[in-house]
């Protein structure tokens, strides 16, 4: 189904207990009671030569963010043993890069990372920066499971926070993905100043993209960077976007992933009925807090929730994201 933004509009301002009844009973018609856990290596980091507002990475802010060089082989794998252990089920690898030009030894040494992991039975997802259809092959030869390139934010709010990407390339990457047979894992950040609509129209481009994969981020502002003075995003429109993303996109993982730890457990527990089925779990995000292994599994047993088993088959429909114009 291809969704218009005044449909979208109608489902998103809906009074919010309707909404979450309404995705609520979808959720539970396409999927079960599972919740993946999912982890995340920063594997080189700081040094972007990229201006996203809200990241600590950027070489053109003053943060607290290391610069590192690319890991290697077997820090990694040391790294997603551990996570396996701990019941992640998805292995995710991000680079601080603007794109791979340039960087075929690296891009190598990545792909020898993905196979070992995928060898352990682990979903595998990596991101980093801008693809080629070349690069992307070379990735999903390795056994690349879904490659992440979020969209941030609306098409409209997206030059106020990024200035040396466009939203088009962006696009450009997942349809490159998409392509190569890589499942795509595609989303945003919400509390980067944007409005009402541009929730929407960010949850337009997302319903004409299908991702496998949605991860929802809740901005957690980093001091040097220039959205450090943001307010903290109140649970409710982060509640309404998962639900809205859940009755357009049936079949999709909705991840919760970075700022999760600024929520209350009752909170978390409202995502997971609005149809959030995954989180992020164990030492660290990127740059960010993120709670433990042991701990989210307290949390899920208690709401009666089980850890998701690898490869689930997705049903999430692969369209080429080229005309996405509003």
């Amino acid at each position: 189904m291809l969704w218009t933004k005044e449909a979208i509009k109608k489902i998103y301002k809906q009074p919010l207990m309707d909404l979450v009844f309404d995705a609520a009973k979808v959720h539970r018609l396409n999927n079960s009671n599972q919740v993946q856990l999912c982890t995340l290596l920063n594997i080189k980091s700081g040094g972007c030569s990229e201006d996203c507002s809200y990241c600590s990475q950027s070489s053109r802010y003053k943060t607290d963010s290391p610069v590192t060089p690319l890991m290697t082989v077997d820090k990694v794998l040391e790294a997603a043993k551990k996570a396996k252990a701990n019941g992640s089920t998805r292995f995710c690898m991000g680079a601080a890069w603007r794109d791979m030009h340039g960087r075929k030894t690296n891009l190598k040494r990545i792909a020898e990372m993905v196979t070992e992991i995928r060898g352990m039975g682990m979903e595998v997802c990596t991101t980093l920066g801008m693809l080629t259809p070349e690069q992307a092959k070379q990735l999903k030869d390795a056994g690349l499971t879904a490659y992440n390139h979020n969209i941030d934010t609306s098409r409209e709010h997206y030059p106020s926070v990024i200035t040396t990407r466009s939203f088009d390339e962006r696009l450009e990457t997942i349809d490159n993905v998409k392509n190569a047979g890589i499942r795509v894992c595609s989303g945003g950040i919400l509390g980067l100043g944007e409005s009402e609509e541009d929730r929407i129209s960010f949850l337009y481009t997302l319903g004409q993209i299908k991702p496998e994969s949605l991860p929802i981020n809740a901005l957690v502002p980093i001091e040097g960077t220039p959205m450090a003075k943001n307010k903290k995003i109140p649970v409710h429109p982060i509640l309404r976007t998962i639900a809205t993303a859940r009755i357009m996109l049936p079949k999709t993982i909705i991840r919760l992933a970075a700022g999760r730890y600024t929520m209350s457990e009752s909170e978390q527990a409202l995502c997971f009925m609005a149809g959030a089925n995954a989180v992020f779990t164990g030492e660290r995000m990127l740059t960010t807090h993120c709670t433990g292994w042991d701990e989210d599994k307290e949390m899920l047993d208690r709401w009666g929730l089980t850890p998701m088993p690898s490869f689930v088959e997705e049903q999430a429909e692969v369209e080429s994201p080229k005309e996405m114009q509003a």
